[in-house]
């Protein structure tokens, strides 16, 4: 049991321990401690829902009718195009740089946000629901191990991420740094988005 849980643990952290649209924006959220809570949260239930309905044999069905990837690939490298273009605009003009010092996002729609990153992404499917379903039901009836060694991984870098990102708060006091992470986050963002309509 115990070994089946550990590669359940192994396998979620190496899959969701990546530099992508959902990391890169709870990072920034975390180094300015806005709204920490409700993102992770939402990361966490998103990833609770995705990898139960993998291991439950969702992922089956997926396979079936695997038209729906290209649906939600084209969706999802619009909007995290979208996304990176806004962030390039907060680096390219100082005036719209957030140092820390204010709210610019409301609770519920720091949420939108991140249910929006995390779902229109067709690699959290391919992760969450294909993969690691895959995985899990090699596993036979221990698959619910596999599951709860998964979720563990992600209870400890979503909260991880979220709250750790603070230690980094002294770094980011000065606007210049802004400029560099949001500049970083509009490449990443605009390679993904372009690499999803490309596939």
């Amino acid at each position: 049991m115990f070994h089946v849980a550990l590669t359940g643990l192994l396998t979620g952290l190496a899959l969701i321990v990546a530099v992508g649209a959902q990391n890169a924006f709870l990072l920034r959220q975390g180094i300015r401690g806005e709204h920490v809570l409700p993102i992770v949260l939402t990361c966490l239930l998103s990833d609770v829902v995705a990898i139960t309905a993998g291991v439950a044999g969702l992922g089956v069905v997926l396979e079936r009718w695997p038209g729906v990837l290209p649906v939600a690939q084209a969706l999802g490298g619009l909007y995290l195009i979208a996304f990176g273009i806004h962030a390039a605009m907060r680096a390219w003009r100082p005036s719209q740089l957030d140092t820390g010092e204010g709210a610019v996002l409301t609770p519920g729609r720091a949420v939108v946000l991140t249910l929006a990153l995390t779902w229109l992404n067709p690699h959290f499917y391919l992760d969450a629901v294909l993969m690691l379903g895959t995985v899990a039901n090699s596993f036979g009836t221990d698959r619910w191990w596999f599951l709860a060694g998964t979720l563990l991984a992600s209870l400890m870098w979503f909260f991880g991420l979220g709250y750790g990102a603070r230690l980094l708060r002294g770094l980011f006091a000065r606007p210049a740094a802004w400029r560099v992470l949001d500049s970083a986050i509009a490449v990443v963002m605009g390679a993904l988005g372009v690499g999803l309509l490309a596939h």
